[in-house]
């Protein structure tokens, strides 16, 4: 029968899998065979997942090798992997039966080589410097004599000794410190939180905020100095409102904290320097300045004093200044008795005048034309009076016969009604032309958006600004100190032109160079 299948066929008794056998079988033997790995290779695509998993690739000039690190891992590494940054990483090998692939689960990434690791501090470097961190004009005045100076360092080593020392010899101050890693993977996350810790103190309260921060550390590796380069680190110490001088390493150590700090000091020693003045330098400055203040007044008191002398012998004597004034007053007095003689008389004279024309003949024939005047006006405003009375009587008669309660109330009624229609008419034209004025201004303000250049920017285009100023030329741009762009999300500091700019003159220290 055709429908029978021949036992002989090669293969036929062979076993049958499943997918699911034949994955689980793979996975056990790359899992045993390897185990855990250490591979050496360049960072390829890298890709953070939503749900904080990283997956990247780790690859040579001839094949690609994928890896994944879970979000718990994460956090613990040392280094967290850069596309181009070669580096040695450490996990375990597996598969993922779903998609027939295997990969390398990382739970350790160092980077390989102190060249690499230069590589990589340069490209953050660049990347801060864009965004204006390392900026000279961002950098905080150190206060002159802090009550409270925070320390970020490890509380074993002898930097802290160190900053100890000095602060007790220079200007005994209070001191915080916040103990932190100091190399290793917990460093760099540990004294950004440190930073953040101490800017998020309550001025004045039981445990008072500091107004200088130190963040120091011995000499070392690139390797034990690293934490202080990372983004993190780097990052929170621009943040931070409380001045901060950064004391890492040896003199000639560098890391990215030194460059977005306020103050770079080349030793802890140097930073509590930098921090307080020395106590018995500024006592004798003070008793300096109160002597130099002493002598001051006693001199100015001295020259004032003879000025005044000087003056007062040019003054002519207190009685000397009286003596006319003194005899202008005697003349005065010699000469009043007689004038108030002349003055009576003459007024004398002249009452006797006056009253020589006044006789009572003459007052009642003046005064009798306005006696019936009077009269007269007395009688006509009675009558007047009376008659107005009248006429208002006859009035208010009139008018009290048409009032009437119902007619009023009627009235009011109609009234009422008429007001109630009219308040809904007004209504509905008001919201009639509200809805079409608002209508009309939405769409002018459509237009206006559309014609606006910010718009112009969302579809790709952007402003160049010279010193605040819109640039429309090459000639412009090359005589701006400063140039800017801005973009639809934002603006952005493409570095100045060829027009120096003014600086301020600053004193040389020995900080060394930012970059």
């Amino acid at each position: 029968m055709s429908d029978l299948i021949d036992d002989d066929t090669p293969g036929a008794n062979a076993p049958e899998f499943t997918v699911s056998e034949i994955s689980g079988a793979v996975k056990k033997t790359i899992e045993g065979a390897y185990g855990r790995i250490r591979v050496r290779g360049e960072v390829g695509r890298v890709f953070k997942a939503r749900s904080g998993h990283l997956y990247y690739d780790i690859k040579d000039d001839r094949n690609v090798l994928a890896c994944t690190t879970w979000k718990g891992q994460v956090s613990q590494l040392s280094v967290v992997p850069e596309e181009g940054l070669e580096v040695i990483v450490t996990g375990r090998l597996t598969t993922f039966g779903a998609q027939s692939k295997y990969n390398l689960n990382v739970d350790d990434v160092v980077v390989a080589g102190e060249g690499a690791l230069m590589a990589m501090l340069e490209k953050r470097k660049k990347a801060l410097a864009a965004e204006g961190l390392f900026a000279p004009e961002r950098k905080r005045e150190l206060p002159y004599l802090p009550d409270v100076v925070g320390v970020i360092t490890s509380p074993s080593g002898a930097v802290i000794r160190d900053i100890l020392h000095r602060l007790r010899d220079r200007f005994p101050r209070k001191v915080l410190i916040w103990p932190v890693a100091v190399q290793g993977k917990a460093c760099a996350p540990e004294v950004a939180r440190a930073i953040a810790g101490f800017n998020a103190m309550t001025p004045g309260g039981a445990l008072p905020r500091p107004d200088l921060i130190i963040v120091a550390r011995g000499g070392g590796s690139i390797e034990d100095l690293w934490g202080f380069n990372e983004e993190v680190v780097a990052r929170a110490a621009a943040a931070s409102v409380i001045p901060l001088i950064s004391a890492v390493g040896h003199e000639t150590d560098t890391t990215l904290i030194d460059y977005v700090s306020d103050r770079r000091a080349p030793t802890p020693s140097a930073a509590a320097e930098m921090a307080v003045p020395v106590r018995l330098e500024l006592l004798a400055w003070v008793s300096e300045q109160g002597a130099r203040l002493s002598r001051g007044v006693g001199q100015a008191v001295t020259g004032r004093s003879q000025r005044l002398q000087d003056v007062a012998r040019a003054l002519p004597r207190a009685d000397t200044l009286l003596d006319s004034p003194r005899q202008k007053l005697d003349r005065a007095a010699d000469r009043l008795p007689a004038a108030l003689r002349q003055m009576t008389a003459t007024r004398r004279v002249r009452l006797t005048e006056v009253a020589a024309g006044l006789r009572p003949r003459i007052l009642t024939t003046r005064t009798a034309p306005l006696r019936d005047k009077v009269n007269g006006m007395d009688m006509r405003l009675a009558q007047a009076l009376t008659r107005v009375t009248a006429d208002k009587g006859r009035e208010l008669a009139r008018t009290a016969s048409r009032l009437d309660a119902n007619w009023l109330e009627e009235a009011r009624k109609v009234k009422q009604v008429a007001l109630s229609d009219l308040n809904s008419r007004l209504t509905r034209a008001f919201t009639s032309v509200t809805s079409t004025q608002r209508d009309q201004l939405n769409s002018l303000e459509r237009i206006r958006q559309t014609l606006g250049y910010t718009e112009t920017l969302k579809r790709g285009f952007a402003v160049m600004r010279g010193d605040g100023e819109v640039v429309t030329s090459k000639k412009t741009a090359a005589r701006a100190s400063a140039l800017e762009v801005e973009f639809a999300d934002g603006r952005l500091k493409l570095g100045e032109g060829t027009k120096p700019a003014r600086t301020k003159k600053t004193p040389p220290t020995d900080q060394g160079s930012l970059f």
